[in-house]
């Protein structure tokens, strides 16, 4: 694993070219959230102009008791170093669509490529 999560900073950070797994536990309260009618994105862009580097939707882990994963692949983080904008969104069946990450909404989350040293 190498890839962290910082949640007080609004930031991920993965090795380029690493795989990394983001695993999701989503409650109300202490309750476990069902997410069979519910799908969870993540989406990556360039900052400055906006451009798609990945979509990615959440793995299913056990969505009954809300737990998923969003596997990124290497292909996916082999993208130049640096800073990208993110978000994580939950949207369910009727529409209604959550960002959950980050959690404040006056904030960008930042995917952050950090620089690797063995190349293939």
């Amino acid at each position: 694993m190498t890839g962290y999560i910082y949640p007080n900073a609004d930031l991920i950070a993965v090795r380029q070219g690493d795989t990394f797994t983001i695993r999701l536990q989503l409650k109300k309260g202490c309750e476990d959230i069902d997410l069979s009618k519910a799908k969870i994105n993540m989406q990556v862009r360039k900052i400055d102009d906006n451009q798609l580097m990945f979509d990615l939707q959440a793995a299913d882990i056990d969505i009954k008791k809300g737990k998923v994963a969003l596997l990124l692949t290497p292909e996916q983080t082999d993208i130049d170093v640096g800073d990208y904008k993110t978000d994580i969104q939950l949207t369910f069946d009727d529409g209604t669509v959550h960002t959950i990450f980050p959690a404040d909404i006056n904030k960008i989350a930042i995917f952050r490529i950090t620089e690797q040293v063995t190349h293939e």
